[in-house]
Order: structure tokens, then C-alpha cells, then sequence
């Protein structure tokens, strides 16, 4: 039975409805960084993060300005091994489950151009997300009507995150072409 009062099929009281928006709020985001750095013509510039063994980790990136808006991008993992290569791209995802622990390097070069710098964005996630709900992982019964849309709201609220850095991203890109006109 439910709270003093309440009638089966009646909206869940404010209290409620402000603490389910508290966990959804709360929410973590695996371990990363996200950085929008310049890149000097004729230059390569390299990031370091350590990964455990089997741990998840996505790599996005766009060049914002400069020249064609390409840039070189590679992985390698701790033991020097490249697992990601890609050359001249204005933009691109990757994603990859570290199969060696430590010191994975990811570098974006421009070293083919010798006369135009650019911006770089970049976002690098390590781990996969915690469950929304504290026992989801290990849950015998079904989500209660609150519970899944909780969980709806929260991807929902993920996709407008990955929008809105699309879309500044892209109004910059934007601007810069503007100003050049």
C-alpha cells in the first residue's frame, strides 16, 4: 500500500517527484576530460590517461577552426601498439575496451600542414556509466512506472548534453567561416 492518503493512479507527491529529480541530477558521467586546445601549423600535440584492463574508454573529436578543419588523430596503448589511426579528418568517434592496464596516448597532428593552426575539441570518456538506480545491476523485478521513466528522462537528458555541444560546436565552426567571408 502506498503513503497515507495517496490513491492508486493519483500523480506521486511533490517530495517525491523532487527527490527522483535529485538522483537524476546526481547522475555521474564516467572519468574523462573534455578540451578545446589550439594546434600550432606543423605541430603535434599528445594526452595521456591511465585505463584499467577491460575498462571501456570513447574518444570524440572536431576541429573547430583553421585550414580545411582536418587534422591527424591515433591511439596507442601502454605497450606502444596503435589502435586507432585516422588522417585528415574534420571530425570523428572512437571507442575501444583497454585490453592492456596503464598509459593510454592519444595525439592529433598537424604536422602536414605548415602554415595553418587549429582549434581542436576533444572528449574522452573512461569507464561505462554507473546505473541510474543505486541496485539496477542486480535487480530480480521489474522498473515501476516512476523508476523507468526516470530512466527515460535521463537518456533523454544525455542526448540534449551530446546536442548542445554538437550545436556550439558547429555555431563556432560557423562563426569562424563568417568572419572569413
Amino acid at each position: 500500500m502506498g503513503p497515507a492518503g495517496a490513491r492508486p493512479g493519483s500523480p506521486p507527491s511533490p517530495p517525491l517527484l523532487l527527490l527522483l529529480l535529485l538522483l537524476l541530477l546526481r547522475a555521474e558521467r564516467p572519468r574523462g576530460a573534455e578540451l578545446t586546445f589550439e594546434l600550432p601549423d606543423s605541430a603535434k600535440q599528445c594526452f595521456h590517461e591511465d585505463v584499467e584492463r577491460g575498462a571501456k574508454f570513447s574518444l570524440d573529436y572536431q576541429v573547430i577552426t583553421g585550414g580545411h578543419y582536418d587534422v591527424d588523430c591515433y591511439v596507442e596503448d601502454p605497450l606502444g601498439k596503435t589502435i586507432y589511426r585516422e588522417t585528415k579528418k574534420q571530425y570523428d568517434s572512437f571507442t575501444h575496451r583497454a585490453e592492456v592496464k596503464g598509459v593510454y596516448q592519444f595525439c592529433f597532428s598537424n604536422e602536414f600542414s605548415t602554415f595553418s593552426h587549429k582549434t581542436v575539441y576533444f572528449d574522452f570518456q573512461v569507464g561505462d556509466e554507473p546505473p541510474i538506480l543505486p541496485d539496477m545491476g542486480n535487480r530480480v523485478t521489474a522498473l515501476t512506472q516512476m523508476e523507468s521513466a526516470c530512466v527515460t528522462i535521463h537518456e533523454a537528458l544525455k542526448t540534449v548534453i551530446d546536442s548542445q555541444t554538437h550545436y556550439r560546436l558547429r555555431e563556432a565552426q560557423d562563426r569562424v567561416r563568417g568572419r572569413r567571408s
